[in-house]
């Protein structure tokens, strides 16, 4: 089986480094990504943080989309719950006119922040409508097929590109498989949050097995996870180094997965809700070339999916573009028999 890699970078700001450098690399990465290759070039979205600079994904991947000639750019991805979709689709449409072809508009669930940043966002926004309606109405808007018994009907989300951006669902359990399937949208799974290829095989199946096709489309599945690749596996652990994954449950039953134990409990402090936290080792695919390579294959194998995209939270960052360098020559190595 052939293997796509795709790649989400979290411009994180590492101790020492500053939002400037943080971006600089992020656009390192994206250009060394076009030159490797590789099929898509997505940003993430986080509020209130010191460690990560990419709050505004939009304006990031206009910038990346003029450093960059061919790749695909997109967000992994915009948190719906806080946007318009009108605006959002506004927003994307002026991208995708900006660079025909070029533009991915994935959409998330999680808050990508701490609850006063989500309170900051949503301000003055009123009752929110569900998740879903909001991904069915940015669908709409994006192809300008509003339906006619919309408040707004009529309503165009311009400009109007001749090629709208092409709209991905992401999610990390099967209930977002679910969803996605249901809209008839392709799907990311986040292997990399959820932390357990169990759940992210299950959630694949039931994607590909609940997918609407009466719109003539056919599913499309990506898997997004962690990769770190190196010359010697001992090097690849200690690039991994301690990183753990703390999910927190409240009370309320929702369930939200934070890359550390002082961002959860920051979010707890400020949710004043009843919660438990449980550490989890992440999922980490890790080692040198020919082994990632074999990890990947059968992944690849076990899910039926040819597309990954690839976050790789490692520093200095030479070594993170050391990694990606190592990916490319791992598949470009792939024996013609494991690509069939």
């Amino acid at each position: 089986m052939a293997i796509t890699i795709s790649v989400l970078d979290q411009s994180p700001i590492y101790p020492g480094e500053t939002p400037e450098e943080a971006f600089q690399h992020t656009i390192e990465l994206a250009q060394l990504s076009e030159r490797l290759g590789f099929r898509r070039f997505w940003v993430s979205e986080h509020h209130d943080s010191e460690q990560v600079a990419g709050s505004s994904p939009e304006v990031l991947i206009s910038h990346l989309l003029a450093r960059t000639e061919h790749i695909r750019i997109g967000s992994g991805g915009i948190m719906l719950q806080h946007y318009s979709p009108y605006k959002v689709a506004e927003n994307f449409n002026v991208l995708a006119s900006l660079a025909p072809g070029r533009v991915d508009l994935g959409v998330g669930r999680a808050p990508g922040g701490l609850p006063r940043s989500t309170q900051a966002l949503q301000q003055g926004g009123g009752e929110a409508a569900s998740l879903t309606d909001k991904i069915v109405e940015l669908d709409q808007y994006v192809h300008n097929r509003l339906e006619a018994d919309h408040p707004l009907t009529g309503l165009k989300a311009g400009p109007l590109p001749g090629t709208p951006p092409q709209l991905y669902v992401l999610g990390a359990s099967v209930a977002s498989a679910g969803i996605a399937a249901e809209l008839g949208l392709p799907y990311v799974f986040s292997l990399f949050i959820g932390g357990d290829q169990a759940v992210a095989l299950d959630a694949v199946r039931t994607y590909r097995s609940a997918f609407d096709t009466s719109s003539g489309k056919e599913p499309q599945v990506i898997i997004a996870l962690a990769v770190i690749v190196a010359d010697t596996e001992e090097e690849a652990g200690e690039l991994a180094g301690a990183q753990k994954l703390i999910r927190i449950r409240f009370a309320s039953g929702k369930t939200l997965t934070l890359a550390s134990r002082e961002q959860a409990e920051e979010f707890t402090r400020q949710s004043e809700e009843s919660y438990t936290l449980e550490e989890r080792e992440p999922e980490i695919t890790k080692g040198t070339k020919e082994s990632v390579r074999e990890q990947l294959l059968a992944l690849a194998e076990a899910s039926g999916v040819e597309e990954f995209i690839v976050t790789t939270n490692v520093q200095p960052f030479g070594k993170r573009q050391r990694s990606f360098e190592l990916l490319s020559e791992a598949l470009a190595e792939v024996p013609a028999e494991a690509s069939r």
